[in-house]
């Protein structure tokens, strides 16, 4: 290809489609039509220049009026308050009911499994000796010990934003991480599940069972909820990646890859008020029949908002993904 020539035949065409993408009134549709074919042409002669005869200004400038073309014809859209409102309302709540099935399971499994731990190291000496020395063992679980001071050992604004940050990275992992057929979210619920485990059974071996329920259970519901939520759509994921059903795995991945995106959004939020009721709730001075009822209290509304506001929503033909018009077009549109 001769680059000058190539330039010359087709620079009128390129200096059109920046004149109209410079446009301060609105286009007309014959104008329209004219700057999608012009977008069409200009990104074929990018292709070609990039194949054939590589210049780095001509393709700087192309690629710019490319993608300036891009978002004239395929439009940019806004967020705005009316997009977090459905999203709140009906998004996020029907793609957490959506995968309910996946994570009801995962939440009664994993729960059996930390009891079913607690119970093996409380009931088993030589395991403890194996976690700690007795005088450690000692320290924690002592009035006082370790186990408790854990949610007063820093201010509470603080440790709330750090159990907060700490908790929507585990769950956002178990989301992005699905894909990899759910085997990395099985180890992270090993892990979350072992750690309860190890409390509930020398906490219990201590005789101070209540103790640690009181401290565990009003933040604690909501939070594992999260992460049995985050978990359970993590497997689905990977499941999807063995099993895309009836749509094409690369179809089947895109819908349930944007639902789980947004899924981790509203997740955080979910795990900010855990966070905030660790930080201010657990280690305040109310009596523990209180601490627990907020607990039960926050778990209660949003099992209700996930069954009431996300079954109606998913009645009504929502899935949780992205409205068509907020998804990337396939092909340039003339409106």
């Amino acid at each position: 290809m001769d680059l000058d020539v190539f330039v010359s035949a087709h620079r009128s065409e390129w200096d059109r489609l920046d004149a109209l993408l410079r446009r301060r009134r609105r286009l007309t549709g014959s104008e329209v039509d004219e700057l999608v074919t012009l977008y069409r042409r200009t990104a074929t002669h990018l292709s070609l220049i990039q194949s054939s005869a590589p210049d780095p200004r001509v393709i700087g400038r192309l690629t710019q009026l490319v993608a300036r073309a891009r978002s004239a014809v395929t439009g940019t859209r806004r967020a705005s308050w009316r997009d977090v409102t459905r999203f709140l309302t009906r998004g996020f709540p029907a793609a957490v009911y959506r995968a309910r099935h996946w994570w009801v399971p995962t939440a009664l499994i994993s729960t059996a499994a930390a009891a079913l731990i607690g119970w093996w190291i409380g009931t088993h000496p030589d395991v403890r000796a194996a976690i700690a020395a007795p005088t450690q063992l000692r320290e924690m679980t002592r009035p006082g010990g370790q186990y408790e001071t854990y949610y007063s050992s820093h201010p509470a604004a603080s440790f709330a934003a750090q159990v907060w940050t700490n908790n929507a990275q585990a769950a956002a992992m178990c989301l992005a991480l699905g894909v990899f057929l759910g085997l990395p979210v099985l180890w992270i619920l090993l892990e979350n599940m072992l750690n309860l485990g190890v409390g509930l059974g020398l906490m219990a071996s201590a005789g101070r069972l209540d103790t640690f329920l009181g401290l565990v259970l009003p933040h604690g519901l909501l939070e594992l909820t999260a992460v049995f939520v985050a978990a359970g759509t993590g497997l689905r994921l990977g499941w999807t990646v063995i099993d895309p059903g009836p749509r094409t795995r690369r179809t089947a991945l895109a819908e349930e890859g944007r639902a789980a995106l947004g899924m981790a959004i509203g997740l955080a939020l979910v795990l900010f008020v855990s966070g905030a009721i660790e930080g201010f709730v657990t280690p305040s001075g109310l009596p523990t029949w209180a601490r627990i009822g907020i607990g039960i209290a926050a778990e209660l509304a949003f099992l209700l908002y996930v069954y009431v506001l996300g079954g109606r929503a998913v009645r009504e033909g929502e899935t949780g993904d992205l409205g068509a018009d907020e998804r990337s077009a396939s092909q340039p549109l003339a409106a």
